[in-house]
């Protein structure tokens, strides 16, 4: 990891140093299109052989209900995710908003409700890792929406299944169907539906920048689909100062950075945090590592900031916009209304990233790629939409139709004036 010193950076140097590493999606782009265009047009012929193709599985059945399984999980590991579940089900209904109204002027009654997307598609990676905590993170607050269709899609293994734990998951969560695909063809046939597959309106869900890019494609497409947000590489971004524990910053930098050799891993320090002793820390633990060597080319991409004080590490993390942030410092949560941009926030020496990617109840759907600047988090509200709905009385229509027939006048719409002064012609 380069290291900086924030105080001598120019404005350019430092736009320079909040570049993530570049996504060519245009190459992407005419890779996926193809894809796109063959399940649209033969359903779930082109899903089995995409299957075949990508994961080397012949599939039998292209879609299954989660409940026509029996699941047997290990104790330890169903104990696991029945508390992983509790956790993100409360802060997930915490959300749940009461209705809004406003009398906004004498007999004009406005109101705003939340309504649940109907139809939702949630997209789990898999390949190489099975990822339960994905499936959660999506199918919890889809439910507590009131979804009524949901379709989860997760690439099979090797024998042609899906594991055992996404399963069980969705039977709590009470998933609609699993389809077992998973990239830009699994994508697809959620957007267009298929046979098999049931037609979704949004797609929500992490995955590689194929499925990102199907994601993209689609939402600009006649399927009429919307997707959650963009993405790139998973990324973390650790303030530190002299009070927190190398070891700790080390395994924190070291859990984003195993994710895959394009994530990228920042740590802005003061001048009195222990940066020797971080950097005998990392090659320590790194040693330990199953994904060592992952992880290295990661650091690589990597880099360090040595600033004043923890308000202009701040300061530049706003810039940089991380997906996660962790305030190792003292007196961590005093800072919490300066921080603008970050799409979940870690707060103190005791509070991992880690917690919020499995069990603490916040969700791990993140923008990364410095949208954390204009884009949320998945949340309850991702599968909603607002509905605004209004009534007048007659009091109310005598008060505020002058007002329109005047606008509706200075904008050359007469019929807009006439709906209104119609109705205040029979009230004289």
């Amino acid at each position: 990891m380069n290291t900086y010193y924030y105080n001598q950076l120019t404005d350019s140097e430092i736009q320079e140093l909040i570049k993530r590493p570049k996504m060519d999606f245009a190459s992407i782009f005419e890779l996926v299109q193809p894809i796109i265009d063959e399940v649209e047009t033969n359903g779930d012929n082109a899903l089995r052989t995409y299957t075949k193709q990508f994961d080397g599985v012949e599939l039998s059945t292209v879609t299954f209900d989660p409940n026509s399984v029996n699941v047997a999980l290990d104790p330890k590991v169903k104990a696991a995710i029945d508390q992983a579940f509790s956790n993100i089900e409360a802060f997930h209904k915490a959300q749940l908003k009461e209705e809004l109204q406003i009398e906004t002027m004498p007999g004009v009654t406005c109101k705003k409700v939340m309504r649940p997307i109907e139809s939702v598609g949630i997209y789990v990676p898999g390949g190489t890792a099975i990822l339960p905590s994905t499936a959660m993170m999506l199918s919890i607050p889809a439910i507590i929406a009131g979804c009524s269709n949901i379709v989860l899609a997760s690439p099979p293994n090797k024998d042609g299944v899906i594991a055992p734990e996404i399963v069980y998951i969705a039977q709590k969560a009470g998933v609609s169907q699993i389809l077992m695909a998973g990239g830009a063809q699994a994508v697809a046939a959620m957007a267009f539906g298929t046979e098999s597959v049931t037609k979704v309106d949004k797609i929500l869900g992490p995955g590689n920048q194929y499925v990102t890019a199907a994601k993209m494609i689609l939402q600009n497409s006649e399927a009429q689909i919307s997707m959650d947000m963009p993405a790139g590489p998973s990324e973390v971004l650790v303030i530190a100062d002299g009070a927190a524990n190398p070891a700790y910053v080390a395994a924190d930098l070291l859990s984003q950075a195993e994710h895959g050799a394009d994530s990228q891993v920042v740590l802005v320090a003061t001048q009195d945090f222990e940066m020797d002793s971080l950097k005998k820390e990392l090659d320590a633990q790194l040693e330990e590592l199953p994904r060592k060597e992952v992880t290295e080319k990661a650091l690589e991409n990597s880099f360090s900031i040595i600033v004043d004080s923890v308000n202009a590490g701040i300061h530049f993390s706003n810039i940089y916009a991380p997906e996660h942030l962790i305030v190792n410092v003292k007196e961590s949560e005093s800072y919490q209304n300066q921080i603008t941009n970050a799409g979940s926030v870690f707060f103190g020496q005791f509070t991992p990233e880690s917690v919020g990617d499995y069990a603490s109840g916040t969700n791990h759907t993140l923008p990364t790629y410095g949208y954390a600047r204009m884009y949320s988090g998945v949340n309850l509200a991702s599968f909603q939409k607002s509905v605004t709905m209004q009534t007048l009385t007659r009091e109310g229509i005598r008060t505020i139709g002058p007002t329109v027939e005047v606008l509706a006048e200075l904008e050359g719409l007469q019929a807009h004036k006439n709906a209104v002064s119609i109705r205040l012609k029979d009230l004289e």
